[in-house]
């Protein structure tokens, strides 16, 4: 009986408009594999035929990943190898794969993954917003009540926030941007990479504007991005832990001369004024 290797799954980013960005090691792997497994195997077969690979292709998408891992697992197995691609981009990033890439780690399969295109690095690598620190939060929900709690969620963070958003859901997003973080300077990237590739720069009101002056702005997908919010400073962050120590002790049944003195020798400062602030908030219970 002849031993054989197992397969390598490549995890490959592909283009997210321009088919130039897809990289020479990119269209050597999809041409040598023996499958590629695809998020919708209609939109990828344009690209496999630009390229003129005719690699068979099986779907894989996030209603059919679980059960696929078994089926993948047997093809790598058997030595043959599979390329993972995602409509556009980098499969994983808002796109199926991470339980097929989780579940074969487990297993010990030979995982590589190839780096490209990916929406959000571009957008950010374009914006000119601070990207030393920047979180990734995905689509923000599309129901009102749990779009507002998640913007919520995010409003004091320093850092860059980043979002993707659909053309029909781009004006909502920002409407709620101006509700909550209206001050805030906010890039909007769009078409990344194509023909009417557009970067817009303003504060949400602004871009809302922009936006229905001229409607063609809400096409195609955007990457959005919002600049952080202003530091908290050492006094502001001190108050927010003064008062939350006064109302515990007040809550305990500590007097309001006794709890001045244990303030004043945590946190410093003047017995005086301690007292007079544990006074008010008592007053105010």
């Amino acid at each position: 009986m002849t031993h054989h290797n197992p397969g390598t799954l490549y995890v490959v980013a592909t283009p997210i408009g321009n088919l130039d960005d897809l990289s020479p090691r990119a269209a050597r792997v999809l041409a040598e594999v023996s499958r590629i497994a695809a998020e919708d195997t209609r939109h990828s077969a344009r690209l496999l035929a630009h390229l003129g690979v005719s690699t068979p292709m099986l779907s894989l998408h996030e209603h059919n990943e679980a059960r696929r891992v078994d089926t993948l697992d047997a093809y790598l197995e058997a030595g043959e190898s599979i390329a993972l691609i995602s409509d556009a981009g980098t499969p994983l990033i808002c796109d199926p794969g991470f339980v097929l890439v989780r579940e074969l780690r487990v297993r010990g399969r030979h995982v590589v993954a190839l780096p490209g295109p990916c929406a959000f690095v571009t957008a950010l690598s374009g914006a000119g917003l601070p990207t030393d620190r920047f979180t990734f939060c995905g689509f923000l929900p599309a129901k009102p009540g749990p779009r507002r709690q998640a913007l919520e969620q995010w409003q004091t963070r320093e850092e860059t926030l980043v979002f993707y958003e659909s053309p029909h859901r781009i004006v909502h997003t920002l409407e709620a941007l101006r509700d909550q973080m209206s001050e805030r300077s906010v890039v909007l990237a769009r078409e990344l990479t194509k023909t009417f590739e557009t970067f817009l720069q303003g504060t949400p009101e602004a871009l809302l504007v922009q936006l229905t002056e001229d409607p063609n702005q809400a096409r195609g997908e955007f990457v959005v991005m919002v600049a952080g919010a202003p530091p908290v400073t050492q006094s502001e962050h001190q108050n927010i832990g003064a008062d939350a120590l006064m109302k515990v002790l007040l809550d305990e049944g500590v007097g309001v001369k006794q709890g001045a003195a244990i303030v004043a020798r945590i946190l410093g400062g003047r017995k005086q004024e301690w007292y007079a602030r544990l006074q008010a908030i008592k007053t105010e219970h």
